[in-house]
């Protein structure tokens, strides 16, 4: 008698790798929503906007495969100018925020149209430069502050009503806006838009051949980078009230490189995991100084030469599911 194949077999697998993305981020959420009452917050919000500047970072070289050396520029310039006009104009929160996030969107527009032309090394040097270029601008500039920085940042009452000088408001809120920023990146790779992204990233040639205007893609892909790295920065301004050249020197480019290197390039879930073992081995190795940097460097090159998925890649090939 013949045997007749089981069609639930074929359907059980791809199934579940069709639920794994919602099955880790309800989790990703329960996580975060109990993760103040058992950690300190301040970390954890830290850590979160650390996390949206990432998953920026990520939608770049992820999804289009541009390296870009110089976000530093829209996390930093965002924070700048957040701060800024929340201590000096008087702006309320949500206000301080969208001008932060708008500058970055501007920068991202300039920055980008420089920088599309070229491709590979050539793209990333030319971020880099506009980087050095505007973090010479911020050392020198008096509404800056220089090297004191924008300090003592007041948080303000959210929309009038919520005092963002509670620790558990300020918490949530940075929770939310790390969500919706999550979420539309999701939306955006999941997208007709992100497929065209996915194509240009595996054979940029052969999109063109295909009708697509692959520079206006690359464009429109690089602000929208830009502009979540400003809600990043402008986020963190208003968390650690604090707007410094650390946001904008090239070390915090290269710290979000190791981020979405470390969690794994191109999985939505990887530079929210990579954020939070960086900023965790940074905030427990911090009595050792300068060699924090050389344990980065020994995780950077482990992570090249031996997991090159990274964290989460690597546990999505194991499990054969898409993180």
């Amino acid at each position: 008698m013949e045997r007749v194949a089981d069609p639930t077999a074929v359907q059980r697998p791809s199934a579940w790798r069709a639920h794994s993305e919602k099955i880790a981020f309800v989790v990703m959420v329960m996580a975060l929503v109990v993760a103040p009452f058992v950690t300190y917050p301040l970390f954890v919000m830290q850590a979160l906007c650390f996390a949206l500047f990432a998953c920026a970072f990520n939608l770049l070289i992820g999804y289009v495969g541009l390296l870009s050396f110089g976000h530093a520029l829209y996390f930093g310039w965002a924070s700048y100018l957040a701060a800024y006009s929340a201590k000096a104009w008087g702006f309320p929160p949500e206000l301080a925020i969208l001008t932060g996030t708008a500058t970055a969107a501007l920068l991202g527009v300039v920055a980008g149209s420089l920088a599309i032309r070229r491709q590979g090394i050539y793209f990333a040097m030319i971020t880099l430069a506009l980087a050095q270029m505007m973090f010479f601008f911020a050392l020198q500039m008096k509404f800056t502050g220089g090297e004191d920085g924008i300090q003592n940042v007041p948080r303000g009452h959210l929309f009038g009503l919520f005092d963002l000088g509670n620790q558990t408001i300020m918490y949530f809120f940075v929770l939310v806006v790390f969500i919706v920023g999550f979420l539309f990146i999701h939306r955006i790779i999941h997208s007709p838009f992100g497929e065209v992204l996915k194509a240009i990233r595996e054979n940029e040639p052969r999109a063109i051949s295909l009708g697509y205007k692959t520079d206006r893609y690359k464009l429109m892909a690089f602000v929208l980078s830009a502009t979540l790295a400003g809600l990043a920065g402008s986020t963190k301004a208003l968390v650690v009230q604090i707007a410094s050249l650390t946001d904008v020197n090239w070390p915090m480019s290269g710290e979000v490189v190791l981020m979405s290197l470390v969690g794994g390039l191109g999985t939505i879930f990887g530079p929210v995991i990579g954020s939070f073992v960086i900023l965790a081995m940074q905030y427990k190795l911090s009595a050792l100084g300068e060699w924090v940097l050389v344990i980065q460097g020994v995780i950077f090159v482990t992570c090249v030469l031996l997991f090159r998925r990274g964290i989460i890649g690597e546990i999505a090939n194991i499990l054969r599911i898409k993180l």
